[in-house]
């Protein structure tokens, strides 16, 4: 009963939203250029934002273009994350899906289970560009044995300060373990005006329980040695996460956290401002923070048991189409991890190059010396994990983010875990 409702579902939702589906076709045809030759037409589908970032991806899709007469990838801008997975499970549904997909790897798990993917180990196997690629990355690619993806750039988020209210507060060396985080924010907790409220606090930290949250969050669970998957089953009641729960709870009750609205933890109205004097977020700043004119650096993520930084950023996937498309979709992919693209990536846009030869180029460590913050994240990449890409992860993250956020707004840590444990359990089963 249950699966018959499914596929009706699917049929009602695949017919109010085929037409939201832009630039796609079931397996476009192949044309044939002025030599005679035939060109296969790729669909690529993105949520590449903001626009600057796009304008920089045109160009280099723009490049490979021109480099490979035989194949044409066009780039289509469908939306956000949220707005594009209802877009990509109807097309997979209907059968039209796009060539190449750019999306987060914590998808992996579900396009799997719907058979929409190729797996890609063959063609990766035999590149010689499979050395150049970090070796963190492979956790955010491979599931089950296979090579579901590969990744079009990352990053990792470290703690933003502002120098000048750390000197103001007499604040000489950087916080390195949880213990020294938590004094340097109540030292930096005041009531600069004397009226009898705190005007400025040590940290914003995230409410809600929404991806950024999460994010945001698990570097301190990795940090005291939690795992969220154990025996390929959810594991949110591990003594990791109690911890890092408990060092977010005890610093919003001290008074030295202040949180942000509810999923708008990204936002840095407060740290510009001066009100926070630190904030978790990631190099994709560096883009407007000079602009605001204000003083800030980056410090690592600190530290309870070990060093840890959970990785961001997309990665590419080739749809199961036909044999043809699905060779040209990668020879796409292939020029993504090359040197040449990676540096113009990370050069216009901020994400950190995932071929180690682009991290080691002269042009790119030029960049870093006039941006010395990357280095920062580039160190933390010696640790940093990925999110799961199981089936399902959608549904243990929003079960995780309401345990942060239950806990946040005054919940027992170990509680607030178990309730989203249960929870999850009876959704899973």
């Amino acid at each position: 009963m249950i699966a018959q409702w499914r596929r009706w579902f699917c049929v009602i939702f695949l017919s109010l939203n085929l037409l939201m589906i832009s630039g796609c076709q079931t397996f476009p045809n192949a044309s044939v250029s002025e030599e005679g030759k035939q060109v296969i037409h790729l669909t690529m589908w993105h949520g590449i934002n903001p626009p600057p970032n796009r304008d920089v991806f045109q160009k280099l899709v723009d490049n490979f273009n021109q480099t490979h007469p035989n194949i044409q990838v066009e780039s289509l801008y469908v939306g956000q994350a949220d707005q594009q997975l209802a877009k990509i499970l109807t097309a997979v549904v209907g059968n039209a899906p796009p060539d190449i997909l750019w999306f987060s790897p914590m998808l992996t798990g579900q396009l799997v289970e719907l058979g929409a993917i190729r797996p890609v180990e063959d063609w990766l196997n035999q590149s010689p560009l499979k050395s150049g690629i970090d070796p963190v990355m492979f956790e955010s690619m491979n599931l089950d044995g296979h090579t579901w993806s590969i990744p079009m750039g990352t990053n990792n988020i470290g703690v933003f300060y502002r120098p000048s209210l750390f000197k103001a507060a007499g604040i000489t060396q950087l916080p390195r373990t949880w213990e020294e985080f938590r004094q340097a924010a109540r030292k930096l907790t005041q009531d600069k005006n004397g009226d009898g409220r705190l005007d400025q606090h040590g940290i914003i930290l995230s409410l809600g329980k929404g991806e950024w949250t999460v994010f945001t969050w698990l570097p301190f669970m990795y940090s005291a040695g939690g795992e969220l998957v154990q025996a390929d089953k959810p594991n949110l009641v591990n003594n990791g996460a109690i911890s890092a729960l408990q060092l977010w709870s005890d610093m919003v009750k001290e008074g030295s956290a202040v949180l942000s609205a509810p999923e708008r933890g990204y936002e840095q109205d407060d740290f510009i401002a001066g009100r926070v004097a630190m904030q978790l977020t990631g190099p994709w700043t560096l883009g407007y923070l000079p602009q605001a004119g204000i003083d800030f650096d980056v410090m690592p993520v600190p530290v309870l048991e070990k060093p840890a930084a959970v990785m961001g950023g997309e990665n590419l996937f080739v749809m199961k189409t036909l044999p043809a498309r699905e060779q040209a979709a990668w020879e796409f992919l292939e020029y993504v991890l090359t040197e040449e693209f990676q540096t113009q990536w990370a050069l216009g846009t901020g994400y950190l190059p995932i071929n180690l030869k682009a991290r080691k180029s002269q042009t790119y460590q030029d960049f870093i010396a006039k941006q010395p913050t990357l280095k920062v994240f580039l160190e933390q990449m010696e640790w940093t994990r990925s999110r799961p890409i199981i089936p399902g992860y959608s549904r243990l993250s929003d079960s995780l983010g309401r345990a942060i956020e239950a806990t946040l707004l005054g919940g027992a840590p170990k509680e607030a875990l178990e309730d989203s444990q249960k929870r999850l359990n009876l959704i899973l089963d």
